[in-house]
């Protein structure tokens, strides 16, 4: 097959070839043109979703694989699955879904966390960082903080010295290590012990912040998850510090993201999907970064180019899956323009 159309991130008008699933920029005769004209995109990431969870905790792969498809016609065809309580591994033999890096289970402490999802540890966190980091595909999710009940409040769920040693064990064995936080205080651990990426981050400040930019630590926001923040207060009734801090940290979290932003720290677009948050709403993931801070361009490589060279993926370059979503105009200018795309071609396969 061949397309022809402006190709970002470099804005240029080229032509593309695609055989046995894989881009060529050298001509291959004979080949049919299935696109002239448009603007291709890389396919499109999410950085943080969760395949095979719904609201009440794991669904049946059936279920797992229209979550799949929902994301992929959205354009997300490459997903960084930040822990599922199912065995997803079925859904990367097939064509059809999008290519998914499985992070395994999350990793937390009795009754630290929503039920049913994570492998609960009470103080070996180091041999379940080392069972996930086998299990999974080259990512270990951690539980980095939750509510306290005694406390009644957020509160880390680790010590520094656990962390350390098991990030280092995650490291030994090629994985990277990333954690959801939405509060404060566990932020400094997780950070000096090494680990890779934060995930929310709400709980971000000046000093956090430039750690994290002088480390290379990356940040998904999760934006439009944490629009759920002031729900979540208003059903904690029972604990009123909580509730409260939560509603601080939604208050703040433009101005956190923006300031991470600006300090250099890598951010990416991930929507949390799973849960609470239906799948296939990576735009806008997009758009509510654009609306912190980042420029358009980068919001889109947040979600495309730019998070799939930090995951390990080529964009559209010779030899690299043909993974590409087209669109008429150019998102670049309207990133309202990348709910509509013209084709989705994933694997070479169009959808």
């Amino acid at each position: 097959m061949h397309l022809r159309g402006v190709v970002l991130p470099d804005g240029e008008p080229r032509d593309l070839w695609v055989v046995n699933g894989r881009v060529r920029t050298k001509a291959v005769p004979g080949a049919q043109t299935v696109v002239d004209g448009g603007f291709l995109v890389p396919g499109l990431v999410d950085a943080h979703c969760h395949v095979g969870l719904g609201p009440k905790g794991g669904v049946e792969l059936p279920e797992a694989v229209e979550q799949a498809i929902t994301d992929r016609d959205a354009g997300t065809l490459l997903i960084r699955d930040c822990g599922s309580p199912i065995d997803t591994r079925p859904l990367q033999e097939r064509l059809d879904l999008p290519r998914i890096i499985r992070a395994g289970r999350h990793i937390a402490r009795p009754k630290r966390y929503i039920p049913y999802i994570s492998v609960e540890v009470e103080t070996d966190l180091v041999t379940a960082v080392a069972e996930q980091a086998a299990y999974g595909d080259g990512w270990v999710k951690l539980v980095g903080d939750w509510i306290d009940r005694d406390a009644g409040d957020l509160a880390p769920l680790w010590t520094d010295d656990d962390l350390a040693q098991a990030i280092k064990v995650a490291h030994d064995a090629g994985a990277r290590v990333t954690a959801h936080v939405f509060g404060e205080d566990a932020l400094p651990g997780l950070i000096n012990a090494g680990i890779d990426c934060i995930e929310h981050g709400t709980g971000l400040t000046d000093d956090t912040i430039s750690l994290m930019a002088s480390r290379g630590t990356a940040l998904v926001p999760t934006l439009i998850n944490i629009e759920t923040f002031p729900g979540i207060a208003d059903k904690a009734g029972k604990y009123p510090k909580y509730a409260n801090h939560m509603r601080d940290l939604h208050a703040g979290v433009s101005a956190t993201v923006a300031s991470a932003i600006e300090a250099g720290v890598p951010v990416y677009a991930g929507t949390d999907a799973g849960g609470g948050i239906a799948h296939g709403r990576i735009v806008d993931e997009i758009v509510a970064l654009h609306g912190v801070g980042m420029s358009a361009v980068d919001a889109i490589g947040a979600a495309s180019w730019g998070a799939r060279e930090w995951l390990g993926f080529p964009s559209l370059t010779e030899g690299a899956a043909a993974d590409i979503v087209v669109y008429d105009q150019d998102p670049r200018e309207n990133l309202e323009v990348l709910r509509s795309p013209r084709m989705v071609m994933l694997r070479g396969r169009i959808h």
